[in-house]
């Protein structure tokens, strides 16, 4: 039986993991996977997946980042 494992992602963890999961398919249909490189194509995954979350994350501000004064008046937080 294989040993079982138990994760708690927060959102974007798992928003990073699955773009991860998307980019290392893309790779794996362009060069064959193998235990030798298996390793290096998920950190690269991952890598590329953080680098686009960070960009975006720069990029787009959320609802959730737009707060609400006392004042009444918006301001973008940050």
């Amino acid at each position: 039986m294989a040993k079982e494992e138990f994760m708690h992602l927060q959102h974007s963890e798992s928003v990073v993991a699955q773009m991860a999961a998307t980019i290392f398919s893309g790779l794996i249909q362009k060069q064959e996977l193998g235990a030798a490189n298996e390793d290096a194509l998920v950190e690269k995954s991952v890598a590329i997946a953080i680098k686009l979350a960070k960009r975006t994350d720069e990029l787009v501000k959320s609802d959730e980042e737009w707060v609400k004064k006392e004042s009444g008046s918006s301001f973008l937080a940050g």
